[in-house]
């Protein structure tokens, strides 16, 4: 492939593009899966749905997976489109941005232990159906927990980048802003969730459009217009000056 500063606007392209696709599985797993499966405060019924629907959950978790893996190449392609703006930021975001990854992966975990739990036999067999469905559950409150804190590192991630987005010229200050405003929003929503219940009873989920405005518009922006190549920094090539005639 070719370096970004030979094609940015292709790097920028295929950024979108996996963007777009995080996004899309995204919604998929945890819009429409999470919220036609799962029945808030009730594990019993929570067991029985999936139970019932068991491609469609095995679907879901296979999506959320897909995110994870996505995500890795698109980490790499921010940081090579936002390095010209400054090597040292870029570069912690990327760091942030790696542990959420990791974090997100690990999350990623207790999903695929949820449909194993409750369609083993043994398991109903030694402790009970309500049991089984308790320890499921518990799968379930460690997925929303290590997501949680995962989305607190891509919080930062996102304001980092937000800068780096409005400083570059070649890209929108408004994409930049609005990125801006979705990691304030994740820092807050998701330190509500883990420490203040009450407060995220509040936030949620409405606080959560924000972030959704704002990487949906860096997703597009990168997809459709990608950067102003004529603002793309053109690195500067080093060259060495003729050096004198060595004589007698």
């Amino acid at each position: 492939m070719r370096s970004v500063n030979a094609s940015p606007q292709g790097y920028a392209r295929l950024g979108g593009a996996l963007y777009l696709a995080i996004i899309l599985f995204g919604a998929f797993s945890e819009g429409f899966v999470t919220n036609k499966l799962l029945v808030a405060g009730d594990a019993a019924a929570s067991a029985r749905n999936i139970l019932a629907a068991p491609g469609l959950w095995q679907g879901g978790v296979a999506a959320n997976v897909l995110v994870v893996l996505l995500a890795v190449p698109l980490l790499w392609i921010e940081y090579l489109l936002l390095r010209p703006v400054s090597r040292s930021l870029a570069l912690l975001s990327l760091l942030f941005n790696a542990v959420s990854l990791a974090v997100e992966a690990v999350s990623k975990v207790f999903l695929l232990l949820v449909m194993p739990t409750l369609a083993n036999a043994g398991y109903r067999h030694a402790f009970g159906g309500a049991q089984v469905s308790a320890l499921a559950n518990m799968a379930l409150k460690s997925h929303e927990l290590a997501f949680n804190l995962a989305l607190l590192f891509f919080g930062v991630t996102c304001l980092l980048n937000g800068y780096l987005i409005v400083q570059s010229g070649y890209l929108p200050k408004a994409v930049g802003r609005l990125l801006q405003v979705a990691g304030a929003s994740y820092l807050l929503a998701c330190w509500a969730a883990l420490f203040a219940p009450a407060l995220a009873d509040v936030l949620l989920p409405g606080i959560l459009l924000l972030p959704l405005l704002g990487e949906s518009s860096f997703c597009l922006w990168l997809l459709i217009k990608g950067v102003d190549v004529a603002k793309w920094p053109v690195p500067v090539t080093p060259y060495r000056t003729a050096s004198a005639p060595v004589t007698a």
